[in-house]
């Protein structure tokens, strides 16, 4: 109810002006570095390859454009429907006040009795058929309003797997049938009229009583083989990066099933080659620096529990091969250090819980090979999560390692303690409500 929806079409009209620089980048691009694989000067092998590979990249340009217009086009729809849905719901409130009702900000329905006399509340009070009435009209009301806010919750569902299936590649345009050769780059086919994006429903009516079934996501992408190296910077003058791989092959899976404040999901990853990558900088953030090289393969799968705001994981992975890497941090938001080394093969368990966003876990690994690790942490992460932790391992021939986090997100310990004040507010609200109907109905006793 308060939020600015105006924000949906600036949204989309910021989309619509990305796809318009990007169109500037594809001309150029086309103009500049793919136009030296058309002359005739260059011929044979590698001239057939960065044609091919230049063509992929300008079609990648090109998708990106036709993604970003698809989004602003659904934001623009999520606009009209939201608005209407925002309207019916107002009225929805006007007309159940206008009724003789109150409506809460939280969407509560109450007869309102400060607009009859105290001869009326007396009359409701002590006539059976009146307090009946009551209740029926409440119930009624209160239905009616349920009604439109789940309409609009729906609808917000819809406009959200509507923008997550619009940046998912199709591969319409791959496997030889068209220039598209990246299989998680972005979407040529996008749609981008709300209407016509399926909307998930309940598979038979008996599911219809419930504010919301199981919804189900899932992805899956697979790269590979591949191989290159780019090194990039200074950067501001203070930043610098590279880094080389030789991929055999890369794959991931996750999926999802959410019902309510009920969450399950899962993700399993396996890569196979070997990458080099060395990094330094010194930005108003701190300073950084971080090497490793490794080869060989790798696999993990995980599976994440939840309710509300508590959530359980456990985490497997495997590893065999070689590595070496050695970093630290220090800056505003914390500080890191680390170094590890190991050849042979290494299996890991990991698990732990959150609850409202303070969480705690713990990781085993046994090591066949040689090797040691040191690591501690201490500062913000990349997820935004503040973390707290350590590790150590040493093996010559067998060993491992053990290590422990604590997290904290500040978001989430936000959004509970501000439920919990909610919570506790409305329990206030509701005792008040009752000493006022006890108030009343003692009063008109004497009337």
């Amino acid at each position: 109810m308060t939020t600015d929806l105006g924000l949906l079409t600036t949204a989309a009209g910021k989309w619509d002006s990305m796809a318009g620089e990007l169109k500037k980048v594809e001309t150029r691009y086309g103009d500049t570095v793919q136009k030296i694989t058309m002359g005739p000067d260059w011929a044979g092998v590698s001239a057939g390859s960065a044609q091919s590979g230049f063509a992929a990249t300008r079609y990648e340009y090109a998708a990106a454009q036709t993604q970003a217009k698809a989004i602003a086009s659904l934001l623009r729809d999520a606009h009209e429907q939201l608005t209407d849905l925002k309207s019916k719901l107002e009225s929805a409130r006007d007309d159940a006040v206008a009724a003789g009702m109150t409506v809460s900000e939280q969407g509560r329905v109450a007869f309102d009795y400060s607009k009859l006399t105290p001869a009326e509340r007396s009359a409701y009070h002590h006539d059976p058929d009146g307090e009946a009435s009551i209740r029926t009209a409440v119930t009624k009301w209160q239905s009616y309003v349920d009604d439109r806010v789940k309409a609009a919750s729906e609808a917000d569902q819809h406009v959200r797997i509507a923008l997550e299936a619009a940046v998912v590649d199709s591969n319409r345009d791959a496997f030889g049938k068209g220039g598209d050769q990246t299989f998680n780059g972005f979407n040529a086919h996008p749609e981008g009229e709300l209407a016509k994006v399926p909307v998930p429903g309940p598979k038979d009516a008996d599911v219809g009583t419930r504010t919301d079934g199981w919804q189900a996501e899932g992805s899956a992408s697979a790269t590979g083989p591949d191989a290159g190296a780019k090194a990039s910077g200074p950067k501001y003058g203070k930043e610098g990066s590279a880094k080389a791989y030789a991929d055999l092959g890369h794959a991931t899976a996750e999926g999802s099933l959410t019902n309510g404040s009920m969450r399950l999901s899962g993700i399993a990853d396996a890569y196979a080659g070997a990458r080099a990558s060395a990094n330094v900088g010194i930005t108003d953030k701190g300073v950084t620096g971080k090497a490793e090289v490794s080869a060989g393969g790798r696999a993990m799968t995980e599976g994440r529990a939840g309710y509300g705001y508590v959530e359980g994981y456990g985490r497997a992975e495997g590893f065999a091969g070689g590595e070496a890497q050695a970093s630290a941090g220090v800056g505003l938001e914390g500080v890191n250090a680390g170094a590890k080394a190991f050849a042979g093969a290494k299996g890991t368990v990991a698990g732990g819980a959150e609850v409202a966003g303070i969480g705690a876990g713990a990781t085993a690994e046994g090591w066949a090979g040689a090797g040691a690790e040191a690591k501690v942490t201490f500062g913000k992460g990349d997820d935004g999560k503040f973390h707290v932790g350590t590790k150590v391992g040493v093996a010559l021939g067998l060993g491992g390692s053990v290590g422990a986090e604590f997290t904290f997100d500040p978001d989430k310990i936000s959004d509970a303690a501000g439920d919990a004040a909610d919570a506790v507010g409305d329990a206030a609200h509701a005792v008040g409500d009752a000493a006022g109907s006890v108030k009343d109905t003692v009063s008109g006793w004497f009337d």
